[in-house]
């Protein structure tokens, strides 16, 4: 069922000719794309939505992370069968530029909870935003809670032109045109979950720890948020994974309140006949398997489109997205990727063999996990750190890439931005430079 009504939603997104496609292997120099035919050019193909409405120019670059516009036509007479419902695409990072159909009315603002350093720029961003640019401000309800906030005479005026909502309860995924995050990259992760379809652009200000994916300082905001009003800002469209939890019923029955469980989880969607329950999750960084309290080591089997392709006897495993590689998965060894490179890592977690080493598998494929039969104690899953429950034998936890990727707002552009992050957050290569040697004794040596 929920295969048909995604097939569905991605029926709904694509245009009236998009069924109808042709390549230039078959149709002369025709290649084919989803809105129209375009002459003379190779496809370009992008990791989530189609291009930018109202661009007016459209520049082929060969210095890309892909290379060139990538080509779908080999010699004469080959081609690549297209899919025209097809989710993936791969588009330049530098094409990639924020443009809005509509002037932005309203904006969530996020802060970091129990910060008391983050109490002032939150009260001087929100004026900004009201007063200077007549905006709709959202905020959770726990933050104006704040006994500073609360107390604060002066805030006052502005603090009764908020909206408010409440995690797991209200939603607001229709009600926001953009985010701003203040805070550290626990903020951006925390933005993620509140949006479970598509995410409006994200703006996150490095007010926290490390910053990694917060790239805006705060000392210039005014500018810089009315550069994103006005639709002038890169973005780079983080991935994420959709994560299907399927776990069989074992006597527990659930209260149910306004589509959420008791603890606080999305609402299980249940099939009488098989006696199981699926919660399904979209996640930024990473989904983490491993062995939680147990002495023992963790035993789970990994299938790759219905193969099995390994079983992890360890401490656990990562599979994460390009924007997780350097989170948890940098830390246990693996590769750091950029964020526009659509694949997925597994990485695991202390294996009990030399040679399992961090793999990179295409975006899109299928990944589930499960308890290996000879497993002695049970699993635990736990979704960019949040979510964390246990997996038992007979559940499973199914990974794919979501149709849904988070468009963060770069300060520069995404390369850019991505390696001044590696240097500056994780001194990535930083060493003491190597003394060139002196005149003479260059000439020393020649003689």
């Amino acid at each position: 069922m929920e295969m048909e009504q995604e097939k569905m939603n991605v029926s709904k997104e694509l245009s009236p000719d998009a069924a109808s496609y042709c390549c230039s292997a078959c149709h002369g120099d025709e290649a084919w794309s989803y809105s129209r035919p375009v002459r003379g050019r190779a496809k370009s193909r992008s990791l989530s939505a189609s291009p930018a409405l109202g661009s007016t120019k459209e520049s082929r670059r060969t210095r890309s992370l892909h290379g060139p516009c990538p080509v779908t036509t080999f010699g004469p007479k080959a081609c690549v069968l297209q899919n025209p419902q097809t989710i993936m695409h791969i588009q330049d990072p530098a094409s990639q530029r924020l443009t809005w159909n509509k002037s932005p009315k309203s904006v969530l603002v996020i802060k970091k909870i129990r910060d008391a350093s983050l109490l002032q720029p939150f009260k001087e961003l929100c004026v900004y935003l009201m007063e200077e640019n007549n905006m709709i401000v959202y905020v959770e309800k726990k933050v104006l809670e704040d006994p500073a906030i609360a107390c604060d005479d002066n805030f006052g005026p502005v603090k009764k032109k908020f909206c408010t909502f409440r995690e797991d309860y209200d939603d607001i995924s229709n009600q926001i045109d953009f985010i701003i995050c203040l805070g550290g990259d626990g903020t951006l992760l925390y933005a993620s979950s509140l949006f479970q379809g598509s995410v409006p652009p994200v703006m996150a200000f490095h007010l926290g720890s490390l910053g990694f994916l917060t790239p805006f300082n705060f000392e210039n905001f005014q500018s810089q948020v009315t550069q994103v009003i006005e639709g002038n800002a890169a973005i780079v469209l983080r991935s994420r994974l959709k994560v299907r939890v399927v776990k069989e019923l074992r006597g527990k029955r659930m209260t149910v309140h306004n589509g959420l469980s008791e603890n606080g989880l999305p609402a299980p969607g249940l099939d009488p006949e098989v006696g199981k329950q699926a919660m399904q999750y979209q996640v930024l960084n990473e989904v983490v398997i491993d062995r939680g309290p147990s002495s023992y080591l963790s035993n789970v089997d990994v299938y790759l489109d219905g193969h099995l392709i390994t079983t992890v006897q360890g401490d656990g495993v990562i599979v994460s997205t390009p924007t997780g590689s350097t989170a948890y998965a940098a830390a246990a060894g693996a590769s750091m990727i950029h964020p526009n490179v659509p694949a997925i890592m597994l990485t695991p977690i202390c294996p009990h063999s030399l040679s399992f080493r961090p793999i990179v598998v295409p975006a899109g494929v299928e990944l589930k996990i499960m308890l290996s039969p000879e497993a002695r104690n049970t699993a635990w899953v736990s979704l960019d750190g949040r979510k964390r429950q246990e997996i038992r034998h007979g559940d499973s936890i199914t990974i794919t890439t979501s149709r849904y990727p988070l468009p963060s707002i770069c300060v520069r552009d995404p390369v850019s931005d991505w390696f001044e992050s590696l240097a500056q957050c994780l001194h990535w290569n930083v060493r003491k430079k190597q003394a060139h040697f002196a005149e003479d004794e260059e000439d020393g040596e020649d003689s």
